[in-house]
């Protein structure tokens, strides 16, 4: 079955691909970072595009094995690794990577085509299957699936995950519900009876994603379950932080973000707007003006080592929309390493 996985995601098709390598602009001998491996979209065009050297990094069994076929077809190229943002140092160790030694890196945050295709995964909505969601694919056995996240936590944690990690409008009622079928010996095993019940809180309701197209009322739930298992936004966080001490100087960062979340942290990474190396949950606006006296205290505050190479995110054109919908949402941001 994983050979039959594999081979069905050959072709697959990378999002923001011409901007990626114009941003990233691999150089001959140079040594990159694929930081979201995925269906391997990037890291094939990235190798075609010079004789680069490539590590590639995926949390995900299947992607793994995938990079490992890349790895065959461009010999002394590519090391694959398995594992999360936040297991890098310790995988770079082994093979004398050390800090300011990268020239480039890329990240593609969410799902990869793989996870929400493959229903057994419990990733998409409309490919019924067991509420797993794990990215690692069950390698961490400590790690909850979504089934047991909604089996046993509180009415006020799935509010909260529902609410913060989905921006889920109807959170509160969800959870109320969830719990309600909990207490009638009903623990919710599937994405169908999950989509089932978050369509029960809002039967009336028709939601139209950024295209205008219908789109699941279940869609918010399914992402803020998601992010929880896989503590997403927590290793989005690490990664970026990884990206400044792995990084050389004039190293270039391009990170491709699908929704707010992600890529709020990505912009206050790259502005400095940052509090013990985490993004800071405030906008500045919010701030007490009367702590800052001056400019220079200021600035002190908002020390980056980043300079950002295009003064807005990219976005897919409607082109490309139309050939792939899943690239609707995404943004990108580019960045130079200067300190």
């Amino acid at each position: 079955m994983l050979k039959t996985q594999l081979r069905r995601y050959k072709e697959h098709t990378p999002v923001l691909l011409e901007e990626t390598l114009s941003y990233l602009n691999p150089t001959e001998n140079e040594l990159y970072i694929d930081m979201t491996f995925g269906a391997g979209g990037h890291s094939r065009k990235i190798l075609e595009s010079s004789k680069c050297k490539l590590i590639t990094l995926d949390r995900d069994p299947i992607a793994y094995e995938k990079a490992k076929e890349l790895a065959e077809e461009f010999p002394n190229r590519v090391t694959p690794l398995l594992g999360k943002f936040s297991e890098l140092p310790a995988l770079l160790k082994p093979l004398g990577v050390s800090q300011n030694s990268i020239d480039g890196m890329l990240f593609d945050f969410g799902c990869s085509s793989m996870q929400f295709d493959i229903g057994e995964r419990g990733f998409s909505i409309s490919k019924n299957g067991y509420l797993d969601m794990r990215m690692d694919a069950g390698r961490d056995p400590n790690q909850l699936t979504a089934r047991e996240v909604l089996a046993s936590a509180t009415e006020q944690e799935l509010y909260k995950i529902f609410k913060i990690y989905g921006e889920e409008k109807k959170a509160a009622k969800i959870a109320q519900t969830i719990i309600q079928a909990r207490y009638m010996c009903k623990n919710i095993d599937t994405t169908k009876e999950l989509v089932d019940l978050v369509n029960s809180v809002c039967p009336d309701e028709v939601r139209l994603d950024k295209l205008q197209r219908p789109q699941s009322n279940a869609t918010k739930v399914f992402q803020a379950l998601r992010i929880f298992v896989n503590n997403e936004l927590n290793e989005i966080n690490y990664g970026m932080i990884l990206a400044k001490y792995y990084m050389k100087i004039h190293g270039r960062l391009v990170t491709i973000s699908f929704h707010s979340l992600e890529d709020t942290i990505v912009k206050r990474h790259i502005a400095g707007n940052l509090v013990n190396e985490m993004a800071n949950p405030l906008p500045l606006k919010y701030v007490n003006p009367s702590l800052v006296q001056d400019q220079d205290t200021i600035n002190e505050f908002l020390i980056t080592p980043w300079q950002q190479l295009n003064k807005h995110v990219d976005m897919p054109t409607q082109e490309e929309i139309e050939m792939n919908p899943r690239s609707r949402s995404a943004r990108l941001r580019a960045a130079i390493k200067i300190k």
